[in-house]
Formats: structure tokens, sequence, C-alpha cells
């Protein structure tokens, strides 16, 4: 391993008795855990709760993380949609039982943690907001990585005296970095620019699991080689490639990675955090993580992972998409794209749509398949192919054929912007600088059932789920939304219990027992 050099005691010499008091690496990586955020989001669509955190978060807080990503990207929709919960409680309650590790969101930019761009007065009042209930990084990423859409984010971070970690959303053309748009010079440029804005550190997040080890490798030596701040890599175990990439990223002297528990590692998740501590044993960049406290833990996540066992994916055998590696289509967006074509009688079609889904990026500029162009992208191809070539436009496509979404990596194709936007011209501002200022709005709107600024902002990003939870919360309305119970939100483990008791009954031809156990339940 010629990028990691040795640690102050050989692998071979290390007992078991000697590991947890082993000497400090002079260099060990740093490890951002994403349990609590990406790791569940990634492999049970986001529904942990916020109870079974409080439980765990005090041995976690133990485990010596850089940083423990716990809010941001779907959990905000997520809490209050599906969960019933407020979610400015969960960083609140987190810090309290976490005190010695830094709090990390995920701000998905001007959209902060919903789907539209919001004026800069949001923007500014949630940031303020996230910083008051416990958020010390803040990793900020744009769809299309349009430095402009990081701007008014960054400051009101900035102002708040926290961290901001500019992300990169890493992309192909190509089955590996390179050709004319992702490539070496792109990524690195594009870090610059985030340094230059003010940056703590810089972060590659590959969303899709699309990067490769030897690509991990050069992309981040070229970064250290240029930056001044720490560099971090987040990459997902989609193609099965993770683990490998990690690696190679810490060889080439990264100085964060990001993992999570093994329970909810692997699959679209992060790369499991057990194996690299081992494999990392006696060089200079050993985490000094104890593995013992990390498989505690990962134990007692996998009491309470039962009751949320009806969100894993298990329609195939394998764990990983290579399917993506074929196509570089992410596995969430082809799931979309299967949904959509079954809703229509037309899943014949999806080696079509996979096609069109290319030439639709490749028209709209390239962008990076992640949250919400991958949307847009996705269900402008469908519609092309069962519809014919842009006959119908979504909303979505055609905002961000005006600019709406900002300045995608390569040029709109000129005939399809022409077609769309006919004699429009497209925006070449900073999309928020035509937006209004909403916050007073939104405060006179929501006076009936909102209490503070927080309650303010869940009703300014999400209108109708938002006013349906605080509503609830504050006992105007006591009716128990459907989507508050399973199969949307996750069963109580007395429930699985129960079915597996069940379960195993039919199993084993014992249908006389079910019977008499089934007609005594409804007694």
């Amino acid at each position: 391993m010629s990028g990691i050099g040795k640690g102050p005691i050989p692998a071979k010499d290390l007992t078991a008795e000697m590991l947890k008091n082993r000497p400090r690496a002079s260099n060990p990586v740093k490890i951002c855990d994403t349990t609590f955020r990406d790791g569940h989001q990634s492999t049970l669509a986001t529904r942990m709760r916020t109870k079974d955190m409080e439980w765990l978060a005090p041995e976690m807080n133990k485990c010596g993380f850089y940083s423990m990503e716990v809010w941001g990207g779907a959990t905000f929709d997520v809490a209050h949609r599906f969960l019933g919960e407020d979610p400015w409680d969960r960083p609140r309650k987190l810090k309290k039982l976490m005190p010695d590790t830094p709090l990390q969101m995920l701000l998905r930019g001007q959209n902060l943690v919903a789907y539209r761009n919001h004026p800069d007065d949001l923007v500014d009042a949630f940031v303020e907001q996230a910083a008051e209930v416990g958020i010390d990084i803040f990793r900020v990423f744009d769809a299309v990585n349009d430095e402009r859409n990081h701007e008014r984010a960054a400051r009101a971070i900035k102002k708040c005296d926290k961290h901001y970690q500019a992300a990169i959303c890493y992309s192909l053309t190509q089955p590996r970095m390179g050709g004319p748009i992702y490539n070496l010079e792109y990524f690195v440029k594009k870090a610059l620019i985030f340094q230059d804005m003010g940056a703590d550190s810089i972060c590659i997040k590959d969303q899709a699991g699309l990067i490769s080890p030897y690509d991990a490798y050069e992309l981040v030596k070229a970064l250290k080689e240029n930056l001044k701040v720490p560099v971090d890599l987040h990459t997902h175990y989609t193609t099965g490639q993770g683990s490998m990439s990690v690696l190679k990223a810490i060889e080439a002297g990264a100085d964060i990675v990001d993992t999570a528990l093994s329970p909810f590692a692997l699959r679209s998740s992060q790369p499991a955090i057990e194996p690299l501590v081992v494999a990392l044993y006696g060089t200079d960049r050993d985490t000094g993580l104890d593995i013992e406290q990390l498989f505690k833990c990962g134990q007692m996540l996998e009491q309470i992972a039962p009751k949320y066992r009806d969100f894993l994916d298990t329609s195939a055998m394998s764990v990983i998409d290579t399917g993506a590696l074929v196509h570089q289509i992410p596995g969430g967006m082809t799931t979309n794209l299967v949904s959509q074509l079954r809703q229509m009688n037309a899943l014949d079609r999806l080696a079509e749509v996979r096609q069109e889904t290319a030439r639709v990026r490749a028209e709209f500029g390239y962008p990076p398949l992640v949250t919400p162009t991958s949307q847009i992208v996705g269900a402008q191809a469908v519609q092309n192919v069962l519809i014919g070539r842009y006959k119908l436009v979504s909303k979505e496509a055609r905002e961000y054929l005006a600019g709406g979404y900002g300045r995608p990596p390569a040029e709109i194709s000129p005939e399809v912007q022409r077609l769309i936007l006919k004699d429009k011209a497209p925006i070449t501002c900073r999309p928020a600088d035509l937006l209004q200022p909403e916050l007073e709005k939104v405060k006179e709107e929501s006076k009936e059932f909102a209490r503070n600024i927080q309650d303010v902002l869940i009703y300014a990003l999400y209108p109708v789920t938002g006013a349906r939870f605080l509503k609830h919360k504050y006992g105007l309305d006591q009716t128990v939304p459907d989507d508050w119970k399973p199969p949307y939100a996750p069963k109580a483990l007395e429930e699985v219990k129960k079915e597996d008791e069940l379960i195993a009954l039919v199993k084993a031809g014992r249908l006389t027992e079910l019977a008499e156990k089934l007609a005594a339940e409804k007694s």
C-alpha cells in the first residue's frame, strides 16, 4: 500500500489485549458516521424513529467519531410526514445525549431540506435555527453543482460560526472518470471555487456509488495537492465499489471518510466502519476507534432493527446494483422508472427508457442524477418514450430548461430549449435572485397553528403536511393520519414478534393452532 505508511506498532504485533490502548497513529483518518441519517435513509426509507436514536446515542457518543450525520436530507420530510415527529426535536435531543460528538446535516443548498428553491430570508432563518438546535457541520450540495446555489447558505452558516462543508456531486458520462465534462479538472476547479467561497472542508459526494477505487485515489490525490482545506469522501455501496474506493481514498490522503455501522451499511448505504477499522491496524491512518465499542453499538442496533424490516428492499438476492455499472443510472432512479412504467402497463419498455434517459440527460446539460434532477430527467424520459419526444413536458422540466435550477455542468441543447420555451429567454442569474421574501408571509399564513419560528419553517417548507402535523401537535386536530401508521410508519417490536410467531405456525403446518391464535386475538 504505497499511499499508507507504517503505524507505531505493526499489525502483526497487535494482540487483542493491546488494541484498546494502541498508540495513536500519526495521521488517523477521521470518520463521519452516517447511521442516524444516510444509513437508514438509504436502507430503510428514512424511517428510524428519534426514540431509537436516543436509546443508542450515549453509546454512539463513546465511539470517538469525527462527526455524526444525524439530520437533513429526507429526515425533515419523513419525520413530520410519516413518523408524527417534530423534525427540530431530533438534533436538539441528540445534542444533549452526544455532547462529545459534532453533529452534521445535509443541506440541499437553496432547496434546504425540501424540493424547491427558497428565498434568501427562509435560508437565513433555517440555518440559524439548525445551528440553534445543535448542528455543527453543514454539508451543502446543489443538484447541478452550481456554486451560486451555495452562496446564501454558506454565508448564513459562517454567520453562525459553524462549519461549511461544500459538497461536489460526483457524476460520470462514461464508465470511469474522464471525458469532456466530469474529468479531474472539473472536480478540482469546483473544489477551488468552493474553497474561495469560504468552505471549511470539501466533500466528494458520490450519491450513486459510481466512483471507482483508482479514480477515487486520483481525485483525492489531486484535491490534496491543490487545496488547503480537508477532503472528505462520501460514497455509497450501491455498485459494490464503496469499501474499495474508501480505502484507496485513504491511501491518497483523504482526511475524512463516511461510513455506517454494519446493520445499516452496504446495499445502497455507506461502507461499513468495522472492517475498515481492522484493515487500517498497524498503519499511520489507523482510525483509533475501538472495535468492541462499535460492535456493541451494532448489536444494539440489531435489537431494534426488526421493526424497520418492512422498509428493507428484498426484491433481489444481490445486495449491490451491478446494473448501475452498465447504464450509470442510480438504483433509486431505476426504482422510480420501474414504478412509473408499471403504473402505465409499459414495463416492457424499460430498456427504451434507459436509453432515452441518457439522451435526455445529455440534452439537459449532463446534470448529476441526484434529487431533484434525477426525477426531472427520469420522468421526461418516460414521457418521451410513451407519448413522443417532448410532446408532454412537466412544470419542473420547463423550469429546469429555463434556468430555474441553476447552471448545469454542460450547455443545454438549444434545440430542446427553443422547442419547450418558445420565445421565452432562459434566466442567467442566480435563480433565488428572482424570489421574493416569504418569511413574513408564511408567518401570517400559519399564525393559527405555528407557535414559534421553527413551526413556521415546517409550514414554509411543507405547507400541506406541515400544517397537518402542527395542527395535531397543538391539539387543533386530534385525527391521527393514516400516513403515521403502518405500512407507512414502522411497526412496534411487539407487532413484529406476533408476525414472526404466526409465520412460524404457517411454516410448520400448524394451521389449527394458527386459527385458534387468530380467533383469540380477535376476541
